[in-house]
């Protein structure tokens, strides 16, 4: 009796998280509407409404990804908001991290935004917090980052570095 109960229970719990898997997998993969990219040059663009990062050349998408953003929301002015910045910023060069794999920092704040007060720093792009990877792509289902952007997985973050490192200095603009 108590080997079918615990069958039973394995067994709903492997059931769910394939569940979760699967639904995450094709959500993620739908066609989203987003911004278009800008005619010339290399630049990420984030489209804070639909949720999507792309890697933009030459008015050419060739990357695109969901993204999770700031728990607070956007428009960050002040450390420890919670909420993802707006605006242009550059990006530096992704290094390791042992929280999420890489980290690709973003030049926030600008200098016209220290000059106007606002305060801050250690943003950037990344993927899940490696204790969450294993939920995929249902890590960017809700804004869960202080501030940052946040792709699904590792590899997504390792493919975005990638395409910096091969179109050069680039930024990200994020509307």
């Amino acid at each position: 009796m108590m080997r079918k109960r615990v069958t039973k229970a394995v067994l709903t719990l492997v059931g769910g998280y394939v569940t979760i898997l699967v639904v995450a997998h094709v959500w993620a993969h739908e066609t989203v509407t987003h911004r278009p990219c800008p005619p010339t040059g290399a630049r990420l663009l984030v489209d804070t409404n639909a949720h999507v990062m792309c890697l933009c050349r030459d008015g050419r998408v060739e990357g695109m990804f969901r993204v999770a953003l700031g728990r607070r929301g956007l428009d960050k002015r002040i450390e420890g908001d919670g909420r993802t910045p707006l605006g242009a910023y550059p990006l530096g060069v992704a290094r390791r991290s042992g929280r999420y794999a890489i980290f690709i920092p973003v030049g926030y704040p600008t200098q016209e935004q220290k000059r106007s007060g606002y305060i801050g720093g250690d943003i950037g792009i990344h993927g899940p917090h490696i204790g969450f990877a294993w939920l995929r792509h249902a890590t960017v289902w809700v804004n869960w980052t202080r501030g940052c952007i946040a792709v699904a997985t590792a590899a997504e973050a390792e493919r975005v570095a990638a395409w910096i490192r091969m179109n050069g200095p680039t930024d990200v603009l994020v509307t």
